[in-house]
């Protein structure tokens, strides 16, 4: 019996076809966010309401913006990583 490695199976070395569901999922959720990151704070203010008066206010400056943009890209950059190192 072969221990089980989380996201890879054990037998093969290789990734499990839910390493691909969950890198494709995060990897779309990051070039959303990079192409238009205002779309998520939009989808956000629902869950904005008990807490927050005004949603204007709390709006993110520009150069808020352009954080999640740089933290997005990192991230999708370090998807496409995983995912040429996973089909090594």
């Amino acid at each position: 019996m072969t221990p089980h490695h989380g996201l890879w199976l054990a037998e093969a070395h290789t990734p499990s076809p839910f390493f691909f569901v969950v890198l494709a999922i995060i990897f779309a959720l990051s070039v959303t966010q990079l192409v238009s990151p205002r779309l998520f704070w939009r989808l956000n203010r629902p869950f904005q309401r008990p807490f927050v008066r005004d949603y204007d206010a709390t709006e993110p400056s520009t150069k808020g913006y352009a954080v999640m943009r740089l933290t997005a890209g990192i991230v999708a950059a370090a998807c496409l990583v995983f995912l040429v190192t996973a089909l090594r």
